[in-house]
């Protein structure tokens, strides 16, 4: 494999990727120990090989606890691109403006 083909591998995002690394990191056998050293349902793994639930920042920081590898990696092992995170604030986490102190 061309080596500019092997980063456009790592680039296309794919949780399966990070998943298919843990278990086999970790010495697991399947994705319901993968899900018992994560302490999430085995529902949630299925929904994220699927691509029907996202790899949110909760599950990453817990899965850097248990495999030791840097969020970084587990970043680029899933295919996330992302140079920074970006928090989106609703309306609900703006402060009321009548509330101010005298």
């Amino acid at each position: 494999m061309r080596a500019d083909a092997h980063e456009d591998v790592l680039l296309t995002y794919d949780p399966n990727r990070l998943l298919d690394h843990l278990i086999d990191r970790l010495d697991l056998k399947n994705d319901a120990a993968l899900s018992r050293m994560l302490d999430v349902a085995p529902p949630v793994i299925s929904k994220i090989r699927h691509f029907r639930l996202a790899i949110g920042a909760s599950l990453l920081i817990r899965m850097h606890e248990v495999s030791d590898i840097p969020i970084g990696d587990l970043r680029i092992l899933m295919g996330d691109r992302r140079s920074k995170f970006r928090v989106a604030f609703s309306q609900n986490d703006v402060p009321d403006m009548s509330l101010r102190a005298a």
